[in-house]
C-alpha cells in the first residue's frame, strides 16, 4: 500500500502579500485587480474575504460588492513564483518523488520513508514545520493510501491543517461528501447524477458500473465508480521536461498605445528569461499571443539557429514579431520560449562563447540577492504612449 503526501499552501498569493504587508493580517484581502477593474478576476482571496462569499474565479466586480470594505490589490506574480520556489526545494527533502500540481500544491510518494518517523501525523508535521521556517508560511497537509484520498484530507482542515485518512476510515469519510467532489465531476456530470437522486458518494454506492457508464460514458463513469470507493491507482509522477516556459496579462482595459505593449513585452521577456535561467534551460523559439478587444487571438513565432536564455533575445525577437502585426486595441499580450534543451546550442555565427551577457549575470545575481525585480532595464518602465 502506498503513503501519499498531498501538500497546499494555504490562500497562497493572499499569505505572501501579508507576510510582505504585515498591516494586510486579519484583513479581508482580495487579489486580482483593484475594486474598479472592469476585467478583473479573483485569483486568490484570504480566508477573512472568504467568509463574504469571495472565491477564487469570481468577477472583481462580484467581489466588491459582496466585500465593499476590501482591500483588492492585482497581485505580484515575480514574488509568488519566488515563494514557490522555495517551497518546492523542501520537497526533495522528504521525498525523491515529487509530483508539482501547481504553484502552491504536490505530491509527494512517502512509501517506504514512513519508518523515518514515529508516525505519520510527525512526518506530516516535520514538512509543514520546514515550510515554515523557510518561508513564513502555513501549509495544509493530507496523508492517505492515494492520490485521491490525499488531496481531500489536505482539504479536510485547512487553514494550517493536518490530517491522515487512514484505510479503515476511508468509506465513512467519503459517504456523506457531495458526488462535486469527486475528480472529474463537473456541472454536467453533477447534473446527472442529481437528476437520478445521486447527491452524495452514499448514493453513488449502490449504483453498477455498467449504470455509472451508460449515464456518464465508459470513462467517467469507471472513474466514478472507482473514486467512490476510495480507489485510486495513478503513481505519483515526477515533472515531465517543461516544453515551454512563457507569461502572459490580460489588461483591464483594450490598450491602442504601442509603447505601453513594448514596455509590457519587456517585462514579460525578462520574466520569462529569469525563468528560463533558473531552470537551466536554453531555447530557440520565441512566440507571442496576442488577443484583441472582439477576442480574436493570434500567435507568431520565429526560431533561431542557435539556443538562447538572456531577455534581450527573448524581447528582441518578440518586438520583431509585434511589429508585424497590424495592431488593434489589444486585450491580452504573453510572449513564451519553447524547443527547451538544457544545453546551449551556439550559432555558426556567434561572436561570443556565452548566451548570457555580463549585465544579465550581474543583474540576475543582484535579484538574488535581494528579490525578483530589484534591477531592471529601462525598457519595461513607462514610457510616452503614442497610439497604434
Amino acid at each position: 500500500m502506498r503513503t501519499i503526501m498531498h501538500v497546499d499552501m494555504d490562500a497562497f498569493f493572499a499569505a505572501v502579500e501579508v507576510l510582505d504587508n504585515p498591516e494586510y493580517a486579519g484583513k479581508p484581502l482580495i487579489i486580482g485587480g483593484y475594486k474598479d477593474s472592469p476585467r478583473g478576476v479573483v485569483s486568490t482571496a484570504s480566508y477573512e474575504a472568504r467568509k463574504f462569499g469571495v472565491r477564487s474565479a469570481m468577477p472583481i466586480s462580484r467581489a466588491a460588492v459582496l466585500c465593499p470594505h476590501g482591500i483588492f490589490i492585482p497581485g505580484r506574480m515575480y514574488r509568488y513564483q519566488e515563494v514557490s520556489e522555495q517551497v518546492h526545494s523542501i520537497f526533495p527533502e522528504f521525498s525523491p518523488v515529487v509530483e508539482p500540481l501547481s504553484i502552491d500544491e504536490a505530491f509527494l510518494d512517502m512509501t517506504g520513508c514512513e519508518h523515518f518517523y514515529s508516525s505519520l501525523e510527525e512526518m506530516g508535521m516535520r514538512l509543514k514545520n520546514r515550510i515554515k521556517e523557510e518561508t513564513g508560511l502555513t501549509a495544509s497537509v493530507g496523508i492517505a493510501s492515494n492520490k485521491f484520498l490525499a488531496k481531500l484530507a489536505s482539504d479536510w482542515r485547512k487553514p494550517d491543517g493536518l490530517f491522515v485518512l487512514r484505510p479503515h476510515q476511508v468509506q465513512g469519510f467519503l459517504r456523506d461528501l457531495p458526488v462535486s467532489k469527486l475528480w472529474g465531476v463537473g456541472k454536467k456530470s453533477e447534473a446527472v447524477l442529481h437528476e437520478h437522486g445521486l447527491h452524495y458518494v452514499r448514493d453513488i454506492l449502490p449504483r453498477s458500473l455498467t449504470w455509472l457508464q451508460e449515464r456518464l460514458g465508459a470513462a467517467l463513469g469507471l472513474q466514478v465508480y472507482n473514486l467512490a470507493r476510495g480507489l485510486d491507482e495513478r503513481p505519483v509522477t515526477p515533472m515531465r521536461d517543461a516544453q515551454s516556459i512563457g507569461h502572459e496579462i490580460t489588461f483591464d482595459e483594450d490598450q491602442d498605445s504601442f509603447s505601453f505593449l513594448r514596455q509590457q513585452l519587456a517585462r514579460m521577456s525578462e520574466k520569462v528569461g529569469w525563468r528560463l535561467r533558473n531552470q537551466g534551460f536554453y531555447a530557440r523559439t520565441v512566440s507571442i499571443k496576442v488577443r484583441f478587444g472582439d477576442f480574436k487571438t493570434l500567435t507568431r513565432s520565429h526560431t533561431l539557429d542557435y539556443s538562447f536564455n538572456d531577455d534581450d533575445t527573448i524581447f528582441g525577437e518578440a518586438l520583431h514579431l509585434l511589429q508585424q502585426v497590424k495592431l488593434k486595441p489589444v486585450r491580452l499580450l504573453g510572449v513564451s520560449v519553447s524547443n527547451l534543451s538544457t544545453g546551449a546550442q551556439l550559432s555558426l555565427f556567434a561572436a561570443e562563447e556565452s548566451p548570457v551577457s555580463k549585465v544579465t549575470e550581474v543583474m540576475d545575481a543582484i535579484n538574488r540577492k535581494y528579490s525578483r525585480g530589484t534591477i531592471t532595464k529601462g525598457r519595461t518602465l513607462p514610457q510616452d504612449r503614442g497610439e497604434l
